[in-house]
C-alpha cells in the first residue's frame, strides 16, 4: 500500500473520530443535565477507573495510549458539565467582589518587608510601594505572621531566583496561609562583596550572606580556599552584622545599597555566576486584589495519589490554551510521598474561559486555593 493511501485511511479514520468525539460530548451535556437534575456530584473517580482500565485493556499493545487518550477526552467532558453546572460560584463571587485598587502610592499603606533597611526586598517595597515606610521582619514566616495578626497590610518577600531558583521556605509559607499575591516585582541583583574600610580582598576570611545570594555566588566563593561562608539571614542583616564587628576579615555578600546603608567599603562587585541575575518579589495580603490588565494566575492544589493525575490536570489548561510558567511541588506536612502544586500561568480572570477554568479544579481537587491574578512591577 502507497504513503497516499495509508493517509487516505487516516483521513477517512479522522473523520470518524471527530463524528463520534462530538457524539460523546453531546451525550457529556445530557450527563450534566441528568447530574443537575439529581443532585449527582460531577466527578465519578470509581466510574472514571472501570472506564480507563476497561479501555486499556481493550487496546493491546496500546494500552498506555488508549488511558492516555480517554483520560484526556473524561477530563475535557468533565470541564464540559462544569461550565454547564456553573461549578465554583463561592470563587467565582470572590473574584468579582476582588479590589481592583491597590493603595501604591499611599503613605499610609502598612508593609512587611523581609530582612532590614538596603536588602533587595526593600528595594521591591520601594517600587510596588514608593511613598510608603516599611516595617522590617525577620524571617520569612514573621512577615507573614505580620499580616495574620493584623499589623501588616501587604508582605514583601522573595519567591524566586533566576539563577538559585525557588524560594521553597516561602512556598511553604505561601502554601501554609493561602494569603493572595497582590503584585510582583523582578529586581536586577547586583551582589558586591563589602567589608570594613581599609579591608583587602585577600584579607578576607569569613564571608557572610543568605543562602540564595550564596548560591548565586557559589563559582567565586568556591574558587577562594581558606575562606569560610557562612549562611545568615539577608543580604543586608549579613552587611549590618559586619559592619558592627571588628573583625576586618569579614565581609558580606549584599547590595551596594546596602554596603552604604551600613558604611561599609565594597571591595569587588559583579562577581554572581549570572550576570542576569534577577530575584523576583510577590506582595502578598490577606484580601484579594485584582489590578486591570493583571496577567499572571497563582494557585495551589492536592491531587490524588494515582498514576496520571497531574497530567490529567495539566491538560485541563492545554485545552484552554494556557502556558504554564512556573510547577513547583513541595510535600505534604505529615503526609508520606504527597504533595502540594504550587501553579503559575498567563492569563486573566477577564476571560471567561479562565474563571470557568479555576471554577472547576476549585470544586474537583482537594485543597485547592486561588492565589491570586496580577502584575508584575
Amino acid at each position: 500500500m502507497s504513503l497516499e493511501l495509508i493517509r487516505d485511511e487516516i483521513d477517512h479514520i479522522d473523520e470518524q473520530l471527530i463524528d463520534l468525539f462530538t457524539r460523546r460530548m453531546e451525550c457529556s451535556k445530557k450527563v450534566a443535565q441528568y447530574k443537575l437534575e439529581n443532585g449527582m456530584k460531577i466527578f465519578n473517580a470509581e466510574r472514571e477507573q472501570q472506564v480507563l482500565d476497561s479501555v486499556a485493556e481493550r487496546a493491546g499493545e496500546y494500552s498506555g495510549s488508549a488511558r492516555l487518550l480517554y483520560s484526556t477526552i473524561m477530563e475535557l467532558s468533565r470541564a464540559l458539565q462544569h461550565d454547564m453546572l456553573g461549578s465554583g460560584n463561592e470563587l467565582k463571587n470572590r473574584i468579582v467582589g476582588a479590589e481592583s485598587n491597590l493603595p501604591f502610592e499611599s503613605d499610609k499603606v502598612r508593609i512587611a518587608c523581609f530582612g532590614v533597611s538596603g536588602t533587595y526586598a526593600h528595594m521591591a517595597a520601594k517600587k510596588v510601594f514608593p511613598d510608603a515606610d516599611p516595617e522590617f521582619y525577620s524571617p520569612f514566616k514573621e512577615v507573614f505572621r505580620a499580616i495574620q495578626d493584623g499589623k501588616a497590610d501587604f508582605g514583601v518577600v522573595p519567591i524566586e531566583n533566576s539563577s538559585a531558583g525557588s524560594v521553597t521556605a516561602v512556598y511553604d509559607l505561601m502554601l501554609k496561609y493561602r494569603f493572595y499575591i497582590a503584585a510582583a516585582a523582578d529586581i536586577p541583583v547586583n551582589h558586591c562583596l563589602a567589608a570594613k574600610k581599609g579591608a583587602r580582598l585577600e584579607d578576607i576570611k569569613f564571608i557572610y550572606s543568605h543562602e540564595q545570594a550564596l548560591s548565586q555566588c557559589s563559582d567565586f566563593l568556591n574558587s577562594r580556599s581558606g575562606v569560610t561562608i557562612k549562611e545568615y539571614v539577608s543580604t543586608a542583616q549579613a552587611a549590618k552584622m559586619v559592619s558592627e564587628g571588628v573583625d576586618v576579615s569579614a565581609a558580606a555578600i549584599c547590595s551596594e545599597e546596602a554596603a552604604n546603608e551600613y558604611g561599609l567599603e565594597v571591595i569587588l562587585r559583579g562577581f554572581q555566576n549570572n550576570p542576569n541575575n534577577t530575584t523576583r518579589f510577590i506582595v502578598i495580603a490577606k484580601d484579594m486584589y485584582i489590578e486591570p490588565d493583571s496577567d499572571k494566575i497563582s494557585l495551589c492544589f492536592a491531587l490524588p495519589h494515582v498514576t496520571g493525575s497531574l497530567y490529567s490536570t495539566l491538560c485541563r489548561f492545554a485545552s484552554h490554551g494556557l502556558n504554564l510558567t512556573k510547577i513547583e511541588s513541595r510535600p505534604i506536612y505529615g503526609k508520606s510521598f504527597e504533595y502540594m502544586f504550587y501553579l503559575d500561568f498567563a492569563g486573566s480572570t477577564e476571560n471567561r474561559d479562565t474563571v470557568e477554568l479555576l471554577c472547576a479544579l476549585s470544586d474537583e481537587l482537594t485543597e485547592f486555593s486561588f492565589l491570586g491574578n496580577y502584575k508584575e512591577k
